[in-house]
C-alpha cells in the first residue's frame, strides 16, 4: 500500500472502503464465534452436549486458531497483505462449511478446528492492514467501526442465525456465514488492493528466525501477556450465556434474539462514541473507566435471578458498554508497539495468544459450571464473574504499562 493512503486527518475514499471491507469481513469472523453460545441451549439439548462437551467444542476453535496463529506468524510479513487475507478467508469458509454439515459431538469438534486453523489468523492480518493504512491517531475511530462487527453480529447476525435455527435447524445459521462470506471474499478479490511496503523493510530472511526475533522483544512480551490477560476473563461468561439466561433467568428460547438485537443496536451507538473519545482522550483512562464500569456489570450479571425481560437487556447493555470501552482503546494501544517490519508476526502472535487464553478459559468454564439436567439451573455461574473482575483488575496494570511504552515510542 503506498504511503499516500496514508492520511493524517479524515479518511480518504479508500481508507473508508477498505474500513467498511474489514468490518464485513469481521462481521463473519465474530459472528462465526460469536453463534456458538445463542446456540449453546439448543446444541446441547439436540446434540445432548454436556457441557464439558460445550466448552470444549468452544475451545477447539480458539486452540487451532492460536496454534494456527503462531505458525503463519513467522510468514506474516513476507508476503502481500491481500494475498494471506484471500488464502486463510477460503479456509475459513470451507471450515464454517463443514461446521453446517456437522451432524454429531466429533464432526463439530473436528470442524470447529478446522474453522480456527484459519479464521483465527484473519483477525491479525486485518489488524496489521489497519495499522498499515491509519495513522496511531486515526485507529481508535478504526478501531470503533470495524469492532462494530461486533454489534453488528448481534443486530443482524445472531437474531437471524437463531431465527434460522428455530425455524429450520442450527446447521442452516452456518450455511448463511458461508453465503455472506463467499460475498465478501468476492470483493477483496476484485476491489482490494495490494499491501506490500512491509515487505522493503524485511531483515530476517529466515521465517523462523523472524518469529524468533519477535517473541525475543520485552515491550512485545509485555502486550501479548496483556491480549492473553484480557482473553481470559472474556471467555469465561460467552459459551453458557445463553444456557444461563434460559435456565437461570427464566428467558425464553425465542427471546434470546431481543435480548441481542438490543444489545446490539446500543453496541452499534456506543462503539464510534467509544472510538471517537480513544482519539481524542487518553486510551488508558477510558480503558480505565470501562474496566470499572464492566467489573460492576459483570458481578450484577453472574448473580442475576428471574427478572423481567427489559432488566435483562438493560443489565446486558450496561455490560457491553464497559467491555467496548475496554476492548477499543486497549487495541489501538496494544497496535503501537510493534515495528512496521514485525508488524504481520506481532499480530499472528498477539492474535494467537488470544484464541489460546480464550480457549483455555472456555474450557476452564465448562469444569467450573455444573448443569444437574439440560433444563436444570447452571450452577456456580457466579464463580466465573469473580473471576472475570479479577482478570480485569490484572489487566489495568499491563494496559498501563503498554500505554506506557507507547507514550516512550512517540516521544
Amino acid at each position: 500500500m503506498p504511503n499516500s493512503e496514508i492520511s493524517q486527518g479524515g479518511f480518504t475514499n479508500y481508507q473508508k472502503f477498505a474500513i467498511t471491507l474489514l468490518a464485513l469481513l469481521q462481521f463473519t469472523i465474530v459472528l462465526d464465534f460469536m453463534i456458538l453460545s445463542p446456540l449453546g441451549d439448543i446444541l446441547m439439548k439436540s446434540m445432548n452436549f454436556s457441557t464439558q462437551q460445550f466448552g470444549s467444542v468452544v475451545s477447539a476453535y480458539a486452540f487451532s486458531a492460536g496454534i494456527s496463529g503462531i505458525l503463519a506468524a513467522g510468514f506474516a510479513d513476507r508476503f502481500d497483505r491481500k494475498k494471506m487475507l484471500l488464502v486463510f478467508y477460503i479456509g475459513f469458509i470451507i471450515g464454517t462449511f463443514f461446521c453446517g454439515i456437522a451432524n454429531n459431538y466429533y464432526t463439530l469438534f473436528i470442524a470447529r478446528i478446522v474453522t480456527g486453523l484459519f479464521g483465527g489468523v484473519i483477525g491479525s492480518i486485518s489488524m496489521a492492514i489497519i495499522t498499515d493504512l491509519f495513522s496511531l491517531h486515526q485507529r481508535g475511530r478504526v478501531m470503533g467501526f470495524v469492532q462494530m462487527a461486533f454489534a453488528g453480529s448481534q443486530i443482524l447476525g445472531i437474531p437471524i442465525g437463531l431465527y434460522l435455527a428455530d425455524q429450520f435447524n442450527w446447521h442452516a445459521t452456518f450455511f448463511m456465514i458461508v453465503g455472506l462470506a463467499i460475498l465478501i471474499f468476492i470483493l477483496i478479490v476484485f476491489k482490494m488492493k495490494p499491501i506490500t511496503d512491509h515487505l522493503k523493510l524485511q531483515s530476517d530472511k529466515n521465517p523462523l528466525l523472524h518469529l524468533w526475533h519477535t517473541i525475543q522483544k520485552r515491550n512485545y512480551r509485555i502486550g501479548f501477556l496483556a491480549t492473553a490477560l484480557m482473553s481470559m476473563g472474556g471467555f469465561m461468561l460467552m459459551p453458557f450465556t445463553s444456557a444461563f439466561l434460559v435456565n437461570n433467568v427464566s428467558v425464553a428460547q425465542s427471546q434470546l434474539a431481543t435480548v441481542f438485537l438490543f444489545t446490539g443496536f446500543a453496541s452499534i451507538i456506543i462503539m464510534p462514541i467509544v472510538g471517537k473519545l480513544s482519539d481524542q482522550i487518553s486510551k488508558f483512562k477510558l480503558f480505565t473507566i470501562g474496566s470499572i464500569i464492566a467489573s460492576i456489570m459483570i458481578v450484577i450479571y453472574t448473580n442475576l435471578t428471574p427478572v423481567p425481560l427489559w432488566l435483562v437487556i438493560v443489565v446486558n447493555v450496561f455490560l457491553f458498554m464497559g467491555i467496548m470501552s475496554r476492548m477499543v482503546p486497549a487495541t489501538a494501544l496494544n497496535s503501537a508497539i510493534a515495528n512496521p517490519a514485525d508488524r504481520g508476526a506481532y499480530m499472528s502472535i498477539n492474535s494467537s495468544l488470544q484464541q489460546m487464553a480464550g480457549g483455555l478459559a472456555a474450557v476452564f468454564a465448562g469444569f467450573i459450571v455444573k448443569q444437574e439436567t439440560k433444563t436444570s439451573p447452571l450452577e456456580h455461574f457466579d464463580i466465573l464473574g469473580y473471576c472475570m473482575v479479577g482478570f480485569v483488575v490484572i489487566c489495568i496494570f499491563l494496559v498501563y504499562r503498554v500505554s506506557e511504552m507507547v507514550r516512550q515510542q512517540a516521544a
